[in-house]
């Protein structure tokens, strides 16, 4: 990127009594997007590609590493009930004992924002991050100015679930150790299952993301700890009654892992939520549909006046 505003620093911030890991990007006197990543990303898989446009368009992006993930706090604390059993659990309507849970990480979110003195925003969130920017927006409503939700879901036990080979796939396909080849095949097997089928990404190009993120922080136990705050917050379906700031729904028709009837679901259950299901997109932020999604992003912000 060559845009002048694009000086991203990595800041640190207390807050909830662990640091934050975060970054601003654009204009600061724009007006404040907050991005919030999904399960097991760090905030640099928001690819540039995706943020350069927005902040072409005067926005001031800011991102951060959510608890567990990249810079931000590791949450210490070991669980010996392993995660198919609370998967089970949770699918049964049963509680699930976790670390912290997503309500925990939406307020994370909501004191950033407090920490920054921003007192209205976008807000941007991807997979898991949809899930923490619906309880961000239905806690906060007066706070939101727009929400928009990338390939996500509600969380509800009712939701389709992938069918058992994906499932296989995207959890390594058996592949152990924590070496950085590990890693890599671990990584690439999961990207491979889950990107879209018209947009594929090149093997070359998922192993450097994998190898960056690698070199950049490795916490396979946080993203275990993560997942068990996925199953352990239950769905989140009613909490959008409280859900009223303009809302756009983003969802691929090719997405194996939130499949396609997941936005559907969240279309319904959010007052005069806009729903636009993009052919051929998987689970994944590919090169190609960048450009389309950022300006999908763009026009509902301004859609809000």
């Amino acid at each position: 990127m060559t845009h002048a505003y694009y000086h991203p620093r990595e800041q640190y911030l207390k807050v909830n009594s662990i640091q934050i890991c975060y970054e601003e990007l654009g204009d600061p006197d724009g007006e404040p997007m907050l991005l919030i990543m999904g399960l097991a990303c760090q905030m640099t898989a928001w690819p540039p590609e995706f943020l350069e446009p927005l902040i072409e368009a005067g926005y001031r992006l800011i991102r951060l590493d959510n608890r567990d993930i990249g810079h931000s706090s590791e949450i210490d604390c070991p669980h010996r009930v392993p995660v198919p059993v609370d998967f089970v659990r949770s699918k049964l309507g049963l509680p699930v004992t976790a670390s912290y849970t997503l309500y925990d990480m939406a307020d994370d979110a909501i004191a950033l924002l407090d920490a920054l003195n921003i007192e209205r925003a976008h807000l941007v969130g991807v997979s898991m991050g949809g899930m923490i920017s619906q309880i961000v927006a239905a806690r906060q409503p007066q706070r939101i100015k727009s929400l928009t939700l990338m390939m996500t879901s509600n969380n509800s036990p009712k939701q389709p679930m992938p069918d058992l080979g994906t499932l296989w796939r995207i959890n390594g396909g058996g592949v152990r150790g924590h070496h950085q080849e590990a890693a890599l095949r671990r990584g690439v097997a999961f990207w491979e299952t889950v990107q879209s089928p018209s947009f594929p990404t090149p093997k070359e190009r998922i192993l450097q993301r994998i190898a960056r993120d690698y070199q950049r922080s490795y916490r396979p136990k946080g993203i275990v700890r993560q997942m068990r705050a996925i199953l352990a917050t239950g769905s989140l379906e009613k909490l959008a009654c409280n859900i009223t700031m303009p809302t756009l729904i983003l969802h691929g028709s090719a997405d194996p892992l939130m499949k396609p009837r997941n936005g559907h679901m969240l279309k319904q259950s959010i007052a005069d939520a806009k729903l636009e299901m993009i052919p051929g997109w998987g689970h994944d932020l590919p090169l190609p549909l960048l450009p389309k999604l950022a300006q999908k992003v763009i026009e509902h912000a301004r859609s809000v006046g």
